[in-house]
């Protein structure tokens, strides 16, 4: 009210004017100062939009992508995937089940709001709903109490080691914010859900959102007031969706935009032939590998009946050993990735470097032989499907693939998808054998493939082992994984439980995705293998 009255006069008016011309100056210098003396746009097309502003409204990467310049979780990763601070500066484990963070002081949100306690514990109620589309990442939390303004500790269901990796993908939403515009509650877009966090955004991060047109284009600006210290020396970011890889390209040679994210491998060349702009190419953290029915009484398609050929160790072996990885990633791939035989990246939590040897050889004479001894000397038929896109190239790997396996008398009926119906009949149990990608994001723990793919289906585990695989060992380790704090033990779990399902030959690892982006040549930034534009590390020259 005393603004109010202060507005009613001249000289409130004068004093306003005079206080939004030094904020605006402040602005301006905070900008300067943070962003460098010559701001710049950064014009940015993706292959596809956001689906939501709300951080927990799906859980799915290009949202995580946008939305990680404007809002921030308690904490982050480095370049290096080693966790550091961010919203909190500090945090101990209490006991296995309890965990206390100090929260940073002097931040604060978009709209001006301050950042306390009361944020952390209504975003991670908010995100750990029944309802929320976020819950697999916040499953294990029981409470968060406040215990002062800058002091919050999480209690959990139970030991749970990954809590800090889970935590590192949940962002921090405003509690006041929230009330306001009656968005406290938790909404499901799968269910045709909408509040006001659906089209808007109150974060604390490096950028905040100016608007948004929804598979049109949304904007962004620097925001002076951030914490952190600047890297980048981008005023604006102009974010435009454009589906098809050729207007993408095309985007990019006329000069319209200055990043592209991806670009398809078959334009690659080009790019790289054009002066001005330049090839940024990093493995991604998705492993493709093929899945198999190992667990069925017989196949879905076969001429073989009675009987599952893949549940044989020496069949599977056999389908590993015709596989030609180096010809499907020099040529296939254009080189831009390599072959893998772990089931893991190297930066993930879990991975060892024996996991990722060879375990036999491509040598298709000895796969024959393998399928001799296995009961097959003129091979068999076996269902084999492919989604027409999610993967680079997918479905010219496929198709390369049925020729190798053809060569040891495996013929593969071959059927390709579009990935909604793909994605129902893999995981109804329908498919012999599929390919899979599996990144660990956003917890970039193995704990992820290992309890999802591998683990006997039970109310927690096997969500994604269609196959049904099982081994009780792996069983009895990934249990142990589960819940063991201390990390050498915990890291000598994993690679027994990796180094039993690489024996078992219970998938068939082909190489890590390659992510390619096209950009200006004056534009530097990290191509981070979690697929995350990380903006604030971004500076045009």
């Amino acid at each position: 009210m005393a603004r109010d009255a202060e507005a009613a006069t001249g000289s409130g008016r004068r004093k306003r004017g005079l206080r939004a011309a030094l904020a605006t100056f402040g602005m301006i210098a905070a900008l300067a100062g943070s962003v460098g003396a010559e701001a710049k746009t950064l014009r940015w097309a993706h292959s596809n939009d956001a689906t939501t502003m709300d951080p927990y409204g799906a859980y799915i990467p290009v949202n995580a992508s946008l939305l990680n310049n404007i809002y921030e979780p308690l904490v982050r990763y480095d370049r290096q995937y080693r966790f550091e601070a961010s919203l909190a500066t500090e945090w101990t484990m209490l006991a296995p089940d309890r965990w206390r963070f100090a929260l940073r002081r002097g931040v604060t949100f978009h709209d001006g709001n301050p950042f306390t306690a009361d944020d952390v514990v209504a975003s991670l109620k908010r995100a750990s709903d029944p309802n929320s589309p976020y819950r697999p990442a916040t499953q294990m939390i029981k409470d968060v109490v406040a215990i002062d303004d800058h002091t919050v500790e999480i209690v959990l269901q139970g030991p749970y080691p990954i809590l800090l990796n889970d935590l590192a993908g949940v962002y921090i939403m405003d509690r006041q914010w929230m009330e306001k515009n009656d968005a406290l509650r938790s909404i499901n877009p799968a269910k045709g859900e909408e509040s006001f966090a659906t089209r808007n955004t109150n974060g604390t991060g490096p950028f905040r959102l100016v608007s948004r047109r929804p598979d049109v284009e949304t904007v962004m600006e620097a925001n002076p007031d951030w914490w952190d210290k600047p890297e980048h020396n981008i005023s604006r970011i102009v974010y435009r969706p454009l589906a098809a890889d050729a207007t993408r390209v095309a985007a990019l040679l006329s000069g319209e935009v200055d990043l592209v994210t991806p670009i398809a491998v078959q334009d690659v060349d080009r790019i790289r032939r054009t002066p001005e702009l330049k090839v940024i190419e990093v493995p991604d953290l998705k492993v493709a590998l093929f899945g198999l029915n190992i667990g069925g009484a017989e196949l879905n398609d076969s001429d073989v009946k009675g009987k599952n050929p893949l549940a044989d160790v020496r069949v599977r072996q056999a389908l590993y050993q015709a596989l030609d990885r180096e010809a499907i990633t020099r040529r296939l791939l254009r080189g831009l990735t390599q072959p893998t035989h772990a089931l893991v990246a190297a930066e993930i939590q879990g991975y060892d470097p024996a996991i990722a040897a060879e375990p036999a050889p491509f040598d298709p004479d000895a796969a024959k032989r393998l399928l001799a001894e296995a009961g097959y000397p003129d091979g068999f038929r076996v269902g084999f499907d492919c989604p027409t896109e999610r993967f680079v190239n997918g479905e010219q790997v496929c198709q390369a693939v049925v020729g190798m396996w053809a060569r040891i008398g495996v013929k593969a009926a071959f059927q390709t998808h579009p990935y909604a119906p793909y994605l129902k009949k893999v995981l109804n149990g329908q498919a012999d054998i599929y390919i899979l990608g599996w990144a660990n994001t956003p917890q970039l723990d193995a704990f992820s493939i290992l309890n999802n793919v591998f683990h006997t289906k039970a109310p927690r585990s096997g969500t994604w082992n269609p196959g049904k695989y099982g081994n009780a060992e792996v069983d009895a380790l990934v249990d142990r994984i589960g819940v063991e704090v201390d990390r050498s033990r915990r890291l000598g779990l994993m690679k027994d439980a990796f180094l039993k399902i690489k024996a078992d030959y219970a998938a068939l690892p082909l190489y890590r995705e390659p992510l390619v982006l096209g950009a200006r040549q004056n534009v530097d930034i990290w191509a981070a293998p979690d697929a995350k534009v990380r903006v604030w590390l971004a500076r045009i020259r």
